[in-house]
């Protein structure tokens, strides 16, 4: 074996520009399918990191449709959820680890001669686990504030940021307003950075549910929520925790039999898992797609490898007939086509590396080169020359070695 490898390269060596053309081929299609699966394995990272950030195992419940006039309005227009409704979730539900009810709107923070436009949102302490944010600095708000309608609040970094600059201590312990509302800063919320379709997680404000009930949003039927959050412990009962909502909701409305359901259930956490999983089957077809290249560059390899047979013939049927067998005429231009793909391959792999990395720098898009990527690659580069290698080392070893040497 390691002597058909040395022939191998002493053979192309002799070619320099045809063998360079032909692993450019191969060199492309790696390339092509590392860069394709690394824009792909990014775009799903983006994602899982998303899905973290927001909250895991989350079920939203929403108000029902409001109804004017006979004609059926959007999903959450009749306010049809108030505390007592999370209140008898939290007691109700043995499976639920968090329930936190909510309101929220678009206001206006004024610090100074400062002003930004944000989401306020109302929510009970929970909040804080049940969507995944972690305090940066100063503490949270607790249950006596939400019973109390505390005037305090917590910022999201943006929102910090752009009130009182750099330094999340810094805006800890100052008063601003909120639709005219003096409201203490109690603490800041580490970054989150921005959804995969754009939005900013860092933009909001949040206070206590009644803070925001009382004191910012008023609503004509007290103590009415706009959704009520529920996480579940985990993934696998998430349908059962479904089924217990609904079941405690309705017994309290008095639905019974046919009764239509006046409220909405909505799994976040699967719908989050389905764009996922959308994510990572649009990264394989990508890389799919790129591996239509590397066949290309096979066919390049087998017309080369059928040429190389046809301008070697004479040397063939020498070998022949000094006693090689058929086997190692097969090896050695097997180990020919092998060593045209490895070659090919190592060269993708470092520029489809620095395609992804340019990818990144240039769109600001993450990419992830990984190694099961890279072996996938550089494995298929290697099964493409034996595979269109075969045929021209299985015609080679073949030959009649008295025609062979007759052959001009």
């Amino acid at each position: 074996m390691r002597y058909a490898i040395k022939t191998a390269f002493q053979s192309l060596l002799s070619n320099k520009a045809r063998s360079a053309l032909t692993m450019l081929g191969i060199a492309i299609g790696v390339g092509a399918v590392v860069t394709m699966v690394a824009i792909g394995s990014g775009a799903a990272s983006v994602m899982d990191a998303f899905i973290a950030g927001v909250g895991s195992n989350l079920l939203i419940v929403f108000p029902g449709a409001a109804q004017t006039g006979g004609a059926r309005q959007a999903a959450g227009s009749a306010a049809t959820l108030t505390l007592a409704d999370a209140d008898a979730l939290r007691r109700g539900s043995a499976l639920a680890a968090e329930v936190v009810p909510e309101v929220y709107g678009g206001s206006r923070l004024v610090y100074g001669n400062s002003n930004w436009n944000t989401t306020v949102l109302g929510a009970s302490p929970g909040v804080l686990d049940a969507r995944e944010w972690r305090v940066a600095a100063g503490q949270s708000f607790s249950d006596a504030d939400v019973l109390s309608a505390a005037k305090v609040c917590l910022l999201g970094e943006t929102v910090a940021l752009n009130l009182f600059g750099p330094g999340a201590e810094e805006a800890v312990g100052r008063m601003l307003r909120i639709r005219n509302v003096p409201v203490r800063v109690i603490g800041v919320l580490a970054a989150k950075g921005p959804t995969p379709w754009g939005n900013d997680q860092d933009d909001l404000a949040i206070v206590p549910i009644t803070t925001a009930q009382k004191r910012l949003f008023r609503s004509s039927v007290p103590g009415s929520v706009r959704r009520v959050t529920v996480q579940a412990p985990d993934r696998w009962t998430l349908s059962t925790l479904r089924e217990e909502i609904r079941v405690i909701l309705r017994q309290r409305r008095r639905l019974f039999g046919n009764a239509v359901d006046d409220f909405i259930i909505r799994d976040m956490t699967q719908a989050l898992e389905n764009a996922t999983a959308s994510t990572r089957v649009m990264g394989q077809l990508l890389g799919a797609v790129a591996s239509i290249s590397l066949l290309v560059g096979g066919i390049g390899i087998m017309n080369i490898m059928l040429v190389s047979v046809s301008e070697r013939t004479r040397e063939i049927g020498i070998r022949l007939a000094v006693g090689a067998r058929p086997v190692d005429v097969r090896v050695q231009f097997l180990a020919e086509a092998v060593v045209l793909s490895a070659l090919g391959g190592s060269v993708g792999v470092v520029g489809g590396a620095a395609a992804a990395r340019a990818v990144t720098e240039v769109f600001e898009w993450p990419t992830i080169v990984s190694l099961e990527s890279v072996l996938l690659a550089v494995g298929f580069s290697a099964l493409v020359g034996v595979f269109f290698g075969f045929w021209p080392a299985w015609k080679a070893s073949n030959l009649n070695p008295i025609d062979a040497l007759r052959y001009d």
